[in-house]
């Protein structure tokens, strides 16, 4: 069984502030107030780790 990605066309992007190092990026997403939003690079230090997924 194959996996497809489905395509949705272009993601709308909204303007944010990193909660880490306070520089202003873009994210994929609207933000909600309260939770902290993360520009790419300090996402990289806070990502949650990848489950390793094992195929028998």
């Amino acid at each position: 069984m194959g996996y497809r990605r489905r395509s949705f066309g272009p993601r709308e992007m909204s303007k944010a502030v990193c909660s880490d190092c306070g520089e202003e990026c873009e994210v994929p997403f609207k933000p909600t107030e309260g939770r902290p939003v993360y520009c790419k690079t300090c996402w990289e230090k806070h990502r949650p780790p990848r489950r390793e997924s094992y195929r028998y």
